[in-house]
């Protein structure tokens, strides 16, 4: 085991500053109202969400289901295809572009995570990468996806596994990290 080197210190005042000031302004007003509408129970009201979400620039296609409690820091920067569901307390941390498909499903509780700090850096230099949902995915309940990740259509991610790797399509994906468990047969 190496030694601690006590002389390097993080300087988190230096790091870079993702948020310039109409990106601010714009994610002032998405905040403000988003936070009267999204917390709103009830799947009956998904059609205000998605109007709100339109509004603010995603692209949604249609019969989508956007449930209460979800959190969407940038909606400008989200697609979502025809007919997805995306649960109730979802969190779609989205710095960097997310594609969700079509026929597509995000569990409760999932987190879809497009930024981080590089560790490595002294100023911990902040960073985002896109992640790209596949067609008929199901990303079960609490789990977690990471930057740059791109889920194949037809993929599973078990609940509460964390996926750091882009997965392979038709495959079932459990764990912390995740890992394929085998593959999804469908039988009808």
């Amino acid at each position: 085991m190496g030694s601690l080197n006590v002389d390097k210190k993080v300087d988190l005042l230096g790091s870079n500053d993702p948020k310039p000031l109409k990106q601010l302004c714009m994610r002032f007003a998405w905040s403000f109202f988003s936070v009267l509408v999204f917390a709103l129970p009830g799947r009956q009201l998904s059609f205000v969400r998605v109007f709100l979400l339109r509004l603010f620039g995603a692209t949604i296609g249609k019969k989508v289901l956007i449930c209460s409690g979800v959190h969407v820091w940038f909606p400008w920067k989200l697609k979502i295809g025809d007919f997805s569901a995306i649960g109730r307390s979802v969190e779609i941390y989205n710095y960097g572009f997310v594609e969700i498909g079509s026929n597509t499903v995000i569990s409760q509780y999932s987190y879809l995570c497009t930024a981080s700090h590089d560790y490595v850096s002294r100023t911990m230099n902040f960073y985002s990468k896109p992640i790209i949902i596949g067609q008929y995915v199901w990303i079960a309940a609490y789990a977690m996806i990471m930057p740059g990740v791109h889920v194949g259509d037809g993929s599973v991610i078990g609940a509460r596994s964390v996926l750091t790797k882009s997965s392979d399509p038709w495959l079932v994906y459990s764990g912390l990290p995740a890992k394929k468990i085998k593959p999804r047969n469908l039988c009808n």
